[in-house]
């Protein structure tokens, strides 16, 4: 038995087949094997599922582009033209070799670049059934594809931004002294739901000292008056383009004197962080454009992640906005910009936005207000 993500109708296949051409220009040579997940829904509309028997697209350096699929799982790819985008549908059945027959669409290559996240199972297998070839990840060729949004792409977070905001403005609806973290988050995630997401991805509540560790969910923890709390949610649309947004709130006037002149410092850096974007300066330039202004302060020690984080089909992709990434941004990337400050065993506060580049600066795909929000 298998379960899919919900997913709304595939891109038209004019833009799913330019996808894959561009994909075979960019492999330059290299034949890819793209398994199921978000590489897959890029370029084919349809994310399958990954299990124990192989899926994988396979675009050899030339010659035509091939989905081999289980036979019991080839009805789930209804949904995208493969006729149309010229892409052979090859099933196989419990006894048959999967692997040799990827391999024999592979024949002659060289190199074969395998998307990142196919699992080991499969990438052994695939070893075994070609050799001689030397394998690579797919990832550095395909991200030079899904980093640059085209005008659907942001409509679609657009839309991810917007009914995110829509759930932030409804937060004073359940966070109050009294519940715990989880009974707030389980309404948070209904209301993702209820607001236009397919599913709701994440929920962070982070309450009191649970605010200063970036990624911790949601605990028993029983919110007080006073206690800061970190608010991180988001998950996909139909189109399946994700939403990512936190908002730091007080349950009444915060407890610990230090708060409104800490949280200032934070919400000066990550303003700072989104009016250093524009086009052709680079990543970690918006990077230092945040740690500066947080460590100036004296809060350096307490910033412990990078600023930000491309987002797309994945909550997670390129370009990321961390120190040491020297890629110049160019119109149609999107990412977060989300600095924190963490005091452990106190409280912590983080503020991000979705930002995409244009031509002449930056458009932010959250509009909800940036200050602490005193419930």
């Amino acid at each position: 038995m298998s379960s899919r993500t919900p997913q709304g109708p595939a891109p038209e296949a004019s833009v799913l087949k330019a996808r894959l051409e561009r994909a075979r220009e960019a492999a330059a040579g290299t034949g890819l094997l793209i398994a199921p997940g978000s590489d897959l829904r890029y370029l084919i509309g349809q994310a399958g599922g990954s299990f124990e028997r192989l899926t994988a697209l396979v675009i050899p350096a030339d010659g035509p582009v091939a989905l081999v699929v289980p036979k019991l799982e080839a009805p789930g790819f209804t949904g995208s033209p493969l006729e149309e985008l010229g892409v052979d549908v090859v099933t196989w059945v419990d006894g048959d070799d999967a692997y040799g027959v990827a391999a024999d669409r592979l024949r002659g290559a060289e190199r074969v670049a395998v998307s990142d996240f196919t699992p080991a199972l499969h990438v052994l297998a695939l070893r075994d059934a070609l050799p001689k070839v030397e394998q690579v990840l797919a990832g550095p060729i395909v991200r030079e594809l899904r980093m640059r949004k085209d005008a659907a792409e942001l409509d679609a977070l657009r839309k991810a931004g917007a009914a995110i905001d829509r759930v932030h403005a409804r937060v004073g609806e359940w966070l109050r002294p009294g519940r715990t973290e989880a009974e707030v988050g389980a309404d948070i995630a209904a209301a993702i739901v209820e607001e236009g997401h397919v599913l709701a991805d994440f929920v962070i509540v982070g309450s009191g000292p649970n605010g200063a560790s970036p990624h911790h969910a949601v605990s028993d923890r029983v919110i007080e008056a006073g206690d800061v709390v970190v608010v991180d949610i988001g998950g996909p649309v139909a189109e399946g383009y994700n939403s990512d947004s936190t908002r730091t709130y007080a349950v009444g006037a915060p407890r610990d004197a230090d708060v409104a002149a800490t949280y200032a410092v934070l919400q000066q850096a990550q303003q700072a962080a989104v009016d250093a974007v524009r086009p052709g300066v680079s990543a970690e330039s918006i990077d230092a454009a945040a740690r500066e202004v947080i460590t100036a302060a004296g809060f350096g020690d307490l910033f412990i992640h990078r600023t930000g984080h491309g987002i797309g089909l994945d909550v997670h992709e390129e370009p990321y906005i961390v120190s040491g990434n020297g890629l110049p941004l160019e119109p149609g990337m999107a990412f977060s910009i989300e600095p924190g400050i963490y005091q452990p065993g106190r409280w912590g506060a983080r503020i991000e936005d979705i930002v995409v580049v244009t031509a002449d600066g930056v458009e932010s795909m959250n509009n909800r207000p940036h200050h602490l929000v005193v419930l």
